[in-house]
């Protein structure tokens, strides 16, 4: 990629809009806020400590320290010099290390299934999902050819304690290359943006050699999980491996680079996917088109068509026994087991060399 900061030969003057947010928050929002988290009264007896450290925490807002712990870059870096987050390096060879092992042919193959619902036992509605079972179908079908799988619950978002996707910021749309692999947007302690589960995530998409999604359709799109994982995932489809080319998120540098020449490096290329998308009464066809537009584009190979799945189950029946109207859906039960079959017979060809018929073709519009 072209991290050269000379102007571009298709040069245009750089501009970085602003006007949108142009203040700081008052300091009695933000104590509200922080102090929010500890409305339980039996904090009240550490008032005087929690009074403590919400002054910490104020000074961190007021001084933007976003990545407290860092260290110099060193070699292999644009800027050797720059201060980089210790936490973004720890994600980032964790990566590096699990795509290595991805690529090393005498592993076994690894497929991530994602149980993209919201709810579990432990959340309001207070019983499993039926994509819970449908991912765990797939996942004895999958098992059955010796193949490992890395299960993802999303629900747990919903029902453990301060685990996170936060919102993706949109970096990409200021340019690429403000948009780093993997992402450096959190964690953000001044804006006490933690515990974000996106950079375990990532790890674990980079070990595997497939994946297949498994998601209701709730209001007519994918669920709120999903969407939120789907668009922290952008990094990973052109993303800037390199922050200290940027200075962190310096975004006159970034729009340079990019004018300058970017190549939209695919750092998960090469996957096998499968889908499977559910619901009871409309919205599964888009659902399940987006979603395999959205793979595709990151450079994901289909499994063929029996891999994508769209199914009612118990259309325009009641809520209350939907899980019984899967037990006694047989066939869909049985095309689940087709989506893993297909999936497992695609992550086979690729690890002996497969390659789609187009991939010898530059793209036009390498965006």
């Amino acid at each position: 990629m072209n991290t050269d900061s000379r102007q571009p030969d298709n040069y245009q003057t750089i501009e970085v809009r602003k006007g949108q947010v142009t203040e700081k928050m008052s300091r009695e929002a933000f104590r509200e806020r922080f102090m929010g988290r500890f409305y339980d009264p039996a904090f009240r007896v550490e008032d005087a400590s929690l009074s403590r450290l919400e002054s910490i925490a104020w000074d961190a807002y007021c001084e933007s320290r976003k990545s407290p712990v860092t260290d110099k870059a060193g070699l292999g870096f644009a800027d050797p010099d720059y201060d980089l987050s210790v936490e973004w390096r720890t994600a980032s060879e964790r990566i590096k290390a699990a795509q290595k092992k991805q690529q090393d042919k005498s592993t076994r193959s690894r497929v991530l299934i994602v149980n993209a619902s919201s709810r579990n036992d432990f959340t309001c509605p207070g019983e499993m999902s039926k994509s819970f079972r449908l991912g765990k179908l797939a996942q004895q079908r999958l098992e059955s050819h010796g193949i490992e799988v890395d299960f993802l619950d999303l629900s747990r978002l919903n029902s453990e304690h301060d685990l996170h996707i936060h919102p993706c910021k949109g970096c990409v749309s200021t340019a690429m290359p403000l948009c780093h692999w993997p992402c450096s947007c959190y964690p953000n302690h001044s804006l006490g943006l933690v515990n974000d589960w996106m950079n375990e995530i990532y790890e674990r998409f980079a070990a595997c050699h497939g994946v297949l999604f498994v998601t209701p359709v709730y209001w007519y799109q994918v669920t709120g999980p999903l969407k939120q994982l789907i668009d922290r995932l952008v990094c990973a489809d052109g993303g800037n491996p390199d922050p200290t080319s940027t200075h962190g998120k310096k975004a006159d540098e970034a729009k340079r680079i990019e004018l300058a020449g970017w190549d939209y490096p695919k750092h998960l290329a090469g996957r096998a996917y499968g889908l499977v998308v559910h619901g009871d009464v409309a919205g599964i066809e888009g659902s399940r088109r987006a979603l395999t537009d959205w793979l595709n584009w990151m450079g994901f190979i289909e499994a063929g068509a029996k891999s994508r799945l769209d199914r009612f189950i118990g259309y325009y029946e009641p809520y209350a026994t939907s899980h019984a109207t899967l037990d006694r859906d047989k066939d869909m039960q049985d095309e689940v087991a087709n989506v893993a079959e297909a999936l497992a017979n695609t992550v086979g060809r690729i690890r002996q060399g497969f390659e789609e018929p187009d991939n010898s073709l530059a793209p036009v519009r390498a965006k």
